[in-house]
Parts: structure tokens; sequence; C-alpha cells
């Protein structure tokens, strides 16, 4: 990928308030892969203190996309087509982390593979807590 698609891809993601919000890191962006952590914030979490499902859902959303993006070497947008999130096993950790494939880029659709973690900061350990297969739509 080149240098000028990677300053689009983190300028989009730094303009993204919503990311902002979040306290969003982009760990990692290549061609076909895209990486983000979220660090646990109270209002993420269930009284049980796992992150919300909605959470990993945005998580994989976001991550899916920029994966998409990635693929592509022109400037673009793309949208979700698909997303099927399955859930493995409580989301329990200090912060979640995405790791988006791009396995199938085509002309207009894409499909993605995101692999969702959560992370103790104590030890870094990862737990694997959700699969998804997402479908993306390059629109421009």
């Amino acid at each position: 990928m080149s240098p000028e698609k990677i300053k689009l891809i983190i300028d989009s993601f730094n303009r993204s308030e919503t990311l902002q919000f979040y306290k969003a890191e982009l760990l990692e962006v290549e061609t076909d892969f895209v990486s983000i952590k979220i660090p646990k914030m109270d209002l993420m979490t269930r009284k049980a203190g796992m992150f919300n499902g909605a959470m990993i859902a945005s998580l994989v959303d976001v991550s899916s996309g920029y994966a998409a993006v990635s693929h592509y070497e022109e400037d673009c947008y793309v949208v979700t087509v698909e997303l099927k999130v399955n859930y493995l096993r409580p989301a329990m950790g200090d912060a979640l982390v995405s790791k988006s494939y791009v396995i199938k880029g085509g002309s207009k659709i894409s499909v993605i593979r995101t692999e969702i973690y959560t992370i103790n900061n104590s030890n870094d350990h990862e737990s694997h807590v959700a699969t998804s297969l997402v479908t993306m739509m390059k629109i421009k």
C-alpha cells in the first residue's frame, strides 16, 4: 500500500468523532489488514463487567470497513452490506482488539473476516471472544 493511502486511512480514522469518543487506537494498517484497539469504559460494559455485544459489533463494522478500504489503491468509500458476528465467550478484559482480514477483494464487493479479542493489561493475555464475516461494497 502506498504511503499516501496509509495517510488517507489514518487521517480518516483520526477525524472520526465516534472513534475519538471511544478512545480507539489504530494499531496496524497494511494492504488487506487492519487492527484497532479500544480500551474498556463503563458505558461499553454490562453489569457483570463484560463488553456489551453492541460494542463488539460496532468494532467489527468499523475495522472491517477500514480493511476493505485498505484493499483498494485509490481513495474510496465503503458501506456494509452484511455483517454476522458469532460471540464465542464473555468478553472480559481491559480492551478490545480487532484483527480484520480481507479474504476476497473484488472490484466492488469485499468479504472480510474480523476476529475480536480482549486483552488484559496486567499480562497482555489475548482471549478470542468473537469472530465475524462482513461484506462491504465500494460506492466511491
